[in-house]
């Protein structure tokens, strides 16, 4: 099977939901590894999961669910061309992954997820960002107690309950996620680097 091939079948197997229009394109056209546009369905699968959660749990809350989503889904991209952080170590792909973004067009609004989801403790960091960030652990269910309570103050914060509610709130809600994480796992890794 050739690349072309393996990668179509990354983007479209059954499993996770499938990417944005925009984030399958981007992939194609940069003929992106396999194992990225897995990796990247997985954690846009999550993403959705979360912010489905909230919308529900929180209708009130202001949140650009599209720029989860998108965020989710292009997160990684930089690894088209960093392969080698694909499995293992390096924010390489971080800055050129929000490079690649805008230079296919994708608004600066957008882009900064690829290079805010490992950098959540930044001083103006969206709720958006940190909801990418956690969908990029919970879905092989690493937990990040610094990331989930900064989470969990942003909602409190928007729905005047404690923070300890919310944190067990948040945190049900990230366990009953991270359960299908041996599923995501083997979905990821039957995808070729």
């Amino acid at each position: 099977m050739t690349t072309p091939e393996l990668l179509h079948r990354a983007l479209h197997d059954p499993g996770p939901r499938p990417l944005p229009d925009e984030a399958a394109h981007l992939l194609l056209t940069l003929n992106a590894p396999p194992r990225l546009a897995a990796h990247l369905r997985l954690v846009h699968d999550v993403a959705y999961e979360l912010v489905e959660w909230l919308a529900q749990r929180y209708p009130a809350l202001q949140l650009d669910r599209e720029a989860v989503l998108f965020g989710a889904a292009t997160h990684d991209v930089g690894k088209a061309v960093h392969v080698r952080e694909l499995s293992g170590p390096g924010s390489a792909h971080e800055e050129a992954g929000r490079e690649l973004l805008l230079a296919h067009g994708t608004a600066p609004e957008l882009a900064r997820f690829a290079a805010t989801h490992a950098t959540w403790t930044l001083p103006d960091i969206g709720l958006e960002d940190l909801l990418v960030s956690v969908a990029d652990k919970i879905w092989k269910n690493k937990r990040v107690p610094e990331l989930e309570d900064l989470v969990v103050r942003r909602l409190a914060g928007t729905s005047g309950r404690t923070v300890w509610e919310e944190f067990m709130e948040l945190d049900d809600a990230l366990t009953a996620v991270g359960e299908d994480a041996e599923e995501r796992l083997a979905f990821q890794a039957a995808h070729p680097v």
